[in-house]
């Protein structure tokens, strides 16, 4: 980038006006405005789930074209300030249009990136399952760790998430959890997340302090729609249901409500017990059932291109990324070489950096 300011900005608006070719603003205006008359009509209301999706998807473009607008007005804004400082002499000034600068031109950075997200399926809402692997104790912890790191992710961006299904470890944490972030580009964004995830700490629960590796795997599905056209007969379902367990209402522990299929050919087992009605915890398995198969299917034919291309078949779903807290404080991503010594930054959900670097990656792979 130029060190000059003014130099700096131009190149931001060139940036911002590539961005935009790709985005298309006005498309973007035309769908909000169809899907506010969409959302005024009461009818659509009798429908909840649609409704929501409909709300959603306003409330996404409402958002990305305001956050154009004020992209164009900060840059404007921040000209005017060096113009300003250099008239003035006036060097605190100078010194917070550097720092509006930086934001911006991390903001512009985080927008190109979205340019990137044109695979199949990357405009969906992603559906992430978190299983504990080897370390006992510790890798339940981390998983649950590595829950929080996602949820706050979405909840520092805004966006919803819903918690399907959470199975609790014995002595501490979690040994799976399913849940889904319900934002536009959600599966494009956090795809690359999908791996084993390495935690080496002082183990909480040893009682001598030792150094503990644990390993939790992330899987990232992307949502399933209507025009996926996913059938599963009833003869390659088993239906169990159960009653929910761990931390809940009191409706939520005291009735058969939480629903359990196993896919027979496949032996894909998938649970919810986060809703009181055994029809909605139903309907909801199905759902995430349904995005495993697709995730499946879209493997299957990835492999067959890789086969195709003579590369052996190489999977990008191992392990991906080491957490490192003793005896260092070290993140590392395995693949894109993307690392930072704030771990409790990245603990609390601040992934943005690590997101970017894969998105990038990802393309430079063919992926």
């Amino acid at each position: 980038m130029p060190t000059d300011p003014t130099s700096e900005i131009s190149e931001l608006m060139a940036t911002l006006a590539r961005v935009e070719a790709v985005l298309d603003p006005a498309a973007m205006r035309g769908e909000a405005d169809s899907l506010r008359d969409r959302s005024a009509d009461p009818s659509l209301w009798e429908d909840q789930e649609k409704a929501q999706e409909v709300t959603r998807r306003l409330s996404y473009l409402d958002g990305e074209l305001a956050r154009l607008a004020a992209l164009h007005r900060r840059l404007d804004d921040t000209a005017v300030m060096f113009e300003l400082a250099e008239s003035e002499n006036d060097e605190p000034t100078r010194q917070e249009a550097l720092l509006e600068l930086a934001a911006l031109r991390k903001e512009v950075d985080q927008l190109e990136i979205r340019t990137l997200l044109n695979g199949e399926y990357d405009a969906r809402e992603a559906l992430i399952s978190i299983n504990a692997g080897a370390g006992g104790a510790d890798a339940a912890d981390w998983t649950e760790g590595l829950r929080r790191i996602y949820l706050r992710w979405a909840e520092r961006h805004g966006y919803p998430t819903e918690v399907y299904d959470t199975s609790y470890a014995e002595e501490a944490g979690i040994k799976s959890t399913t849940f889904a972030i319900k934002a536009p580009y959600a599966y494009g964004t956090l795809r690359g997340e999908h791996g084993t995830h390495r935690m080496v700490r002082i183990s909480k629960y040893d009682n001598q302090g030792r150094r503990q590796t644990s390993f939790a795997m992330v899987d990232v599905l992307p949502v399933v729609q209507q025009v996926d056209h996913i059938d599963i007969p009833e003869d390659e379902m088993r239906i169990d249901v159960f009653r929910s367990s761990g931390p809940g209402g009191q409706g939520v522990n005291t009735t058969d409500s939480a629903v359990r299929i196993t896919h027979l050919p496949t032996g894909l087992v998938v649970s919810c017990q986060n809703e009181r009605s055994q029809i909605q915890n139903k309907a909801t398995a199905m759902a995430v059932l349904q995005s495993k198969l697709l995730e499946r299917k879209r493997e299957e034919q990835a492999a067959k291109l890789n086969e195709l291309r003579g590369d052996g078949g190489r999977s990008w779903g191992t392990q991906i990324r080491n957490y490192v807290l003793h005896p260092y404080q070290n993140i590392k991503d395995v693949r894109t070489g993307y690392e930072t010594g704030n771990t409790t930054a990245v603990m609390d959900g601040e992934i943005d950096d690590f997101i970017e670097a894969e998105i990038r990656w990802l393309r430079t792979q063919g992926l």
